[in-house]
């Protein structure tokens, strides 16, 4: 069932307002390991506070045929969506 709000046509939700914003098994940014479990991510060391740092390849950004798709150059940067 559609109806008119705000001069949109609405359809009915697909979750209830109650429904909680975080469900088990869905991955936190904030989690650790996430340089380790990410795919397009490659160690580069530390840095403060003992840190990892890291950076990123094509794959951080799509799995479809991500090779093709790194810097033609190794000293440019790969510039990834955020």
């Amino acid at each position: 069932m559609s109806r008119m709000k705000d001069n949109l046509k609405v359809g009915t939700p697909d979750v209830k307002m109650d429904a909680p914003s975080h469900v088990d098994g869905v991955g936190q940014g904030n989690e650790s390991g996430g340089i380790e479990q990410g795919p397009g991510y490659y160690k580069t060391g530390e840095r403060g506070a003992g840190r990892a740092s890291a950076k990123s390849t094509a794959r951080r950004s799509t799995g479809i045929n991500a090779d093709a798709r790194n810097p033609i150059d190794p000293s440019s940067p790969t510039l990834t969506p955020a």
